[in-house]
């Protein structure tokens, strides 16, 4: 639930009506845009059901703008007045309405009145949306009829609390709710009005957020699709793959996450040969789809906008931007890979404070919030101690898809999507990262919830990412030494693909632990039942830690000008060299940067000598710090090559 507070900048507009529209010139639409009358339907809609004082119910598809234009417009049409925001879906019984013992002020004696929420009672005229309302459970929804009805809650007259407009909003797909609105003495209340994307003024809201873009083009690119493309594309999506491409991020990430899977852009099914409804869906058009929009951003003015170009070091780069934007991402990756570890270290990198963590499998509704009757009379929920603390914040939703129970996740829904906790604004919040595994991983079924699309395209950012995006090397070199780069390398080179999925970098941790203690290492893999371990035979890892001769930038470090003759040999023999030059160049790719830049002169006595076609190679992808390196290390070679010429 969440009040927004109306622009107050004509004071002699009269109580209840619209202010006149205002055009902002902007980039896209420099001049108001053809048949442009200051108002949307749904403003319009807005504004007849305030006049009138009739209940309006609004239903239309996700990600429309259906809640965003209710923001807007009751905040630049409406003087004093505040949007009472109530998410549905996020209440409990006891967050309306409660009947607690009060003083009676005449008698002094303890009396049991019903408390009404705090919001109910902004101290000014206010309009009530009701989001999600399909949404709420049986006790809401029979507190809710009464609102709708009768623009009462219990003993109170919302009316003489200040309200001019009472609403209901939801999309009515069975997909997304439970239940349907059926009961003749609700219906009979209200007047209702199903709306799409272009009954929303989405367009000019989202130039206005944009004034120095021109995203003419990029609408063009959305108008022309299929109307099933442009519903799973929705407006909410578009301004997500918006705020990717100023990032620099790859569009393909503002998709959803659509229970585990990175939504498709298809067109819909046709028909079957019976002529019925549910033939194959269209091709996968996402790529396509994505490249055009790509184009039509850096036409423009977004520089060096891409559909799906990779990105170096990606959890970084994502988690510092939604710091920078105050935005909530969503992390997918298999377990054990260093997910929440290098989240925590980020945020604390960059506020200087701990993150909020809340794993969701032990969280409850009142870790959160409860509602608690205040000596005003009213009906006020005490936020948890974490979120009211001051300082800036960052909050990680861990195991994400795996919340204890419905309530628990509805309140974070809530958060996610309003930045609010039982209508209060959560101060100095600087971003949201929710963390979850696939819904299989090593072809095993994980036991995740599922979600549905309008949950989905919450996340600004949905990230799926594999155990090599986790720069987890780092640290177990930084904590376990030496032994952590014998480990790392039986995992680089010794096991293949499938190997390397069941040994997360979690799995190295344990078993370097159980090394040191003189515990058998096969003790540390996954234990699958009836005596089986995870099948990865360790006995290259024993040999490697018995000092079976191996090569790596230890060895190449401890004869640098024989390797370096082995690598001129190669070169006069062939322009692609030998095993010499494999040998060093899997050193070189394989390393950390931290051990690439104890050994710096090796590394560039060794690139003198490698072909062209492998040194490009090492540039490629490369995160921020590996290219830091490898552009020192090539000025390092030149400076090498200098030595040997005046010599």
């Amino acid at each position: 639930m969440t009040i927004t507070d109306a622009a107050t900048d004509e004071a002699n507009t009269p109580a209840g009506a619209p202010r006149a529209p205002r055009w902002r010139a902007t980039k896209t639409y420099p001049e108001p845009p053809e048949g442009w009358t200051g108002a949307s339907k749904l403003e319009s809609f807005i504004d007849a059901m305030i006049d009138l004082g009739l209940t309006g119910q609004v239903f239309g598809e996700h990600g429309i703008g259906k809640t965003s234009t209710f923001v807007s417009h009751i905040a630049d049409a409406y003087e004093d007045t505040a949007l009472v925001y109530v998410p549905a879906a996020n209440l409990t019984p006891d967050d309306l309405l409660i009947n607690a013992p009060v003083r009676d002020p005449h008698s002094d004696e303890l009396v049991l009145r019903q408390l009404i929420m705090d919001q109910l009672r902004p101290g000014r005229r206010f309009v009530l949306l009701i989001d999600d309302s399909l949404q709420a459970g049986d006790t809401i929804q029979s507190q809710l009829m009464q609102v709708a009805c009768n623009w009462t809650l219990g003993e109170h007259d919302l009316r003489e609390l200040g309200c001019i407009g009472v609403f209901l909003s939801d999309n009515e797909a069975l997909a997304e709710t439970s239940a349907r609105r059926s009961d003749p003495a609700v219906l009979d209340r209200m007047a209702t009005l199903r709306v799409t994307a272009s009954d929303t003024a989405w367009r000019v809201k989202l130039a206005a957020k944009n004034p120095r873009l021109d995203l003419k083009p990029y609408y063009r690119v959305w108008a022309s699709q299929t109307p099933e493309v442009r519903r799973l594309l929705s407006p909410r999506t578009l301004e997500h793959l918006l705020e990717c491409a100023r990032e620099g991020l790859p569009l393909l990430w503002g998709l959803p996450l659509l229970n585990g899977e990175r939504l498709a852009l298809r067109d819909a099914p046709g028909k079957d040969k019976d002529g019925r409804d549910g033939g194959k869906a269209g091709a996968d058009r996402t790529h396509e789809i994505l490249g055009r929009l790509a184009a039509a951003l850096s036409e423009g003015g977004v520089a060096g906008a891409n559909a799906d170009v990779p990105v170096p070091d990606p959890v970084r780069r994502v988690v510092r931007a939604a710091l920078r934007n105050r935005w909530a991402v969503l992390v997918q990756g298999p377990p054990g890979c260093g997910k929440t570890e290098i989240v925590k270290q980020l945020v604390r990198e960059e506020l200087n404070a701990d993150p909020l963590y809340f794993s969701l499998p032990v969280t409850n509704v009142e870790d959160l919030c409860a509602p608690l009757p205040t000596e005003a009379g009213t009906l006020d929920n005490l936020m948890a101690a974490p979120f009211a603390a001051a300082g800036p914040k960052a909050i990680v939703w861990d195991e994400y898809n795996r919340p204890k129970d419905k309530a628990a996740f509805a309140r974070l829904m809530e958060i996610t999507q309003e930045w609010s906790l039982a209508g209060k604004p959560i101060r100095e919040l600087r971003a949201q990262i929710a963390l979850q595994n696939p819904p299989y991983h090593l072809g095993r079924k994980m036991l995740v919830a599922r979600n549905n699309i309008a949950q989905a395209s919450r996340f600004t950012v949905s990230l799926d990412i594999t155990p090599e995006d986790i720069p987890a090397n780092e640290w177990l070199i930084s904590t376990y030494g030496s032994v952590a780069e014998t480990f790392l390398e039986w995992w680089k080179n010794d096991i293949d693909d499938e190997g390397r999925g069941w040994i997360t970098k979690r799995t190295l941790e344990r078993m370097i632990k159980l090394h040191g203690r003189g515990v058998p290492m096969e003790l540390g893999k996954m234990y699958l039942g009836d005596g089986e371990y995870a099948p990865v035979p360790l006995g290259d890892l024993e040999s490697r830690l018995a000092s079976r001769p191996v090569t790596g930038l230890s060895e190449l470090a401890a004869d640098p000008q024989g390797w370096a003759e082995r690598l001129r040999v190669a070169g006069a023999e062939s322009a692609e060299g030998n095993d010499a030059t494999d040998t060093v160049h899997r050193v070189l790719a394989n390393a950390e940067v931290s051990q690439l830049r104890r050994h710096v002169d090796v590394v560039a006595l060794m690139l003198l000598h490698l072909p062209p076609r492998l040194k490009a190679t090492y540039m490629i992808g490369a995160a921020e710090e590996a290219q830091r390196f490898w552009i020192d290390a090539f000025r390092r070679m030149q400076e090498l090559a200098s030595e040997d010429g005046r010599s």
